[in-house]
């Protein structure tokens, strides 16, 4: 086409008069050249277009039929009604209740000005079916008492979000994101969602603002300096998967989102993280999951455990230009770990509870090693120290001792000082130690792994034969006056998910015992076996067919 336009070109240029005319005649072939190659091109986008479109009806069909073999609703219209039966509501109401329900992937978050505990929102599993849940409490402390508290307009039931309360406007409970999971678990929908929750008021307020982070959970959130500061997470759609690595800050002055240009080597995309905030207003970032692949359907699962700063630029005056500082740490570290929950505690240190790691048996099968070990994080120093909580004291035994040491003179004096010593040094020890623990529910057997590295890993917490909770994943964990408090969460127990509601307070400062707040009543743990092998491996059988990899993400909190 263009070849023509020149020819005709120097055919015409004989009568034309100058040069300017041939130029114009000549870029308007030129012009009529390239309209028609674009609509060639337009032609082609719109086949391909037309190709991906009845793709996606295909698969969206096949969905559809499955779903309706499974008498389960689209994830969108269970949204929907969910929505519509939230905003019948017409008044706040508050109450005395028992404890919350079992429950995992729920936010729990100390009160900034009050003795309380704000519980929200989860999930539960029991091999056949999904709930999931958007309900608000309150734990008084002082009271041992649970709060619930409904409020017209709130956000719509969500797992694996994130909430941050503040003192400001009177006190504020500010959620982002999560996801809601269809009840046989096919569908999965996530939030991009921002909401706060007026504690005068007690009232629901979704905020619309600018371009916030694309929908997703498991990411992490922590308030710094007037904003909230979210990174991370993953999305799943059930065909495909992303995990995300970017930073936003949302400005709790103005109500604008920012995302934040952040400069150097840092974490690569991933959930399940756990992110706390410095006293000097830098951002400290622990481990975390993600999944890569390996071939066309086989999937890597990898655990990290690595280490980094986030740190405003000091020449930044507008607060959006950041760097990551990759972090050294020292001590005795906790083993590879997803799940685990991470407190803040004052004077800069923080401390983590359990957590799994996938191992492969004799069978070659993965099998989740769950843990109930503590440990001590000194923010910033960047170093660890394996907690031991010491057991509480007899005291008729201890003035039994006191007499016979009158007795019997000034070296038992000694002794007992020497004892003393050595059992303080075992609440925060840097020596990995090993034992098999038991509490008639879950035995665990954890014991020292080797490292030629300057640190060193450490899989247990119980040296002294006392009482700890069970091991779990996706627990709340939050520390309030120096006490820490451990709720909920799930343990596996071979093919069974097991969701839990018991409840636990360890005074860190004496670490001497783990108080039950709230018992694990083992006959209420239930599972139900969801399906036959044959119908799993029929439905396997389907995906292949249709060339669809409909496998679940199981990131954790």
């Amino acid at each position: 086409m263009i070849q023509n336009c020149i020819f005709g070109y120097y055919i015409c240029n004989e009568k034309c008069l100058n040069i300017v005319d041939m130029f114009v005649r000549l870029q308007q072939c030129l012009y009529v050249a390239a309209d028609k190659m674009g609509k060639k091109d337009k032609k082609k986008g719109k086949g391909a277009e037309k190709t991906v479109l009845k793709t996606e009806k295909k698969k969206n069909q096949k969905i559809k039929k499955e779903l309706a073999a499974k008498g389960e609703e689209d994830i969108c219209s269970v949204l929907a009604k969910a929505v519509e039966a939230d905003k019948a509501k017409v008044a706040v109401t508050e109450e005395l209740v028992p404890p919350p329900s079992k429950r995992t992937a729920f936010s729990f978050t100390p009160h900034p000005d009050k003795d309380q505990l704000i519980l929200f929102g989860g999930e539960y599993f029991n091999g056949n079916k999904t709930i999931m849940y958007n309900d608000l409490f309150f734990y008084n402390i002082k009271q041992d008492h649970w709060l619930k508290v409904t409020s017209p307009g709130g956000p719509p039931p969500r797992s694996a979000h994130q909430a941050v309360a503040l003192s400001q406007g009177g006190g504020q409970l500010w959620i982002f994101g999560g996801e809601f999971t269809s009840e046989s678990q096919s569908q999965f929908y996530h939030f991009k969602d921002l909401w706060v929750f007026h504690f005068i008021s007690k009232k629901w307020e979704k905020i619309t603002s600018g371009e916030g982070p694309s929908a997703r959970s498991g990411h992490r959130m922590v308030a710094v300096k007037k904003r909230l500061i979210v990174f991370g997470g993953f999305h799943d759609n059930s065909r495909e998967y992303k995990y995300f690595s970017d930073v936003y800050a949302f400005n709790l002055e103005d109500y604008r989102w920012n995302k934040l240009n952040v400069c150097g080597n840092g974490p690569c995309p991933r959930s399940a993280c756990q992110m706390v905030p410095l006293s000097d207003g830098r951002i400290l970032i622990y481990g975390g999951y993600s999944k890569e692949k390996v071939k066309k359907d086989v999937e890597k699962g990898i655990t990290h455990a690595d280490m980094y700063i986030l740190a405003l630029d000091k020449h930044d005056t507008i607060g959006i230009k950041w760097k990551w500082q990759t972090v050294r740490q020292g001590g005795v570290r906790p083993s590879p770990r997803c799940g685990f929950s991470l407190s803040l505690s004052s004077g800069d240190k923080a401390f983590l509870f359990g957590g799994v790691h996938d191992e492969v048996d004799e069978e070659e099968k993965l099998e989740g090693v769950f843990y109930n070990d503590l440990y001590q994080l000194d923010l910033m120093k960047q170093t660890w120290h394996q907690v031991t909580v010491t057991g509480k004291k007899d005291v008729s035994s201890e003035k039994r001792r006191r007499r016979r040491k009158k007795e019997d003179g000034e070296e038992e004096d000694d002794i007992d000082e020497g004892m003393e010593e050595k059992m303080e040094k075992m609440k925060f020890s840097d020596e990995p130690t090993e034992k098999v623990v038991s509490d008639g529910v879950f035995t665990v057997t954890v014991g020292p792994s080797q490292s030629s590295s300057a640190f060193t890993y450490a899989e247990s917490s119980m040296t002294t034969g006392v009482f700890s909770p069970p091991p779990r994943i996706n627990a709340g964990m939050v520390i309030k006056r120096g006490i820490l408090y451990l709720f909920g969460g799930m343990f596996e127990d071979g093919d069974k998910l097991l969701t839990l509601n018991d409840f636990y307070a360890l005074d860190l400062k004496k670490l001497d015992e783990w108080q039950t707040i709230i018992p694990l009543e083992t006959i209420d743990l239930e599972w139900f076996e969801s399906g036959s092998e044959d119908d799993d491996d029929e439905m396997d059988d389907e995906n292949d067919d249709d060339d669809i990899d409909d496998e679940e993400a199981m990131d954790t909190d």
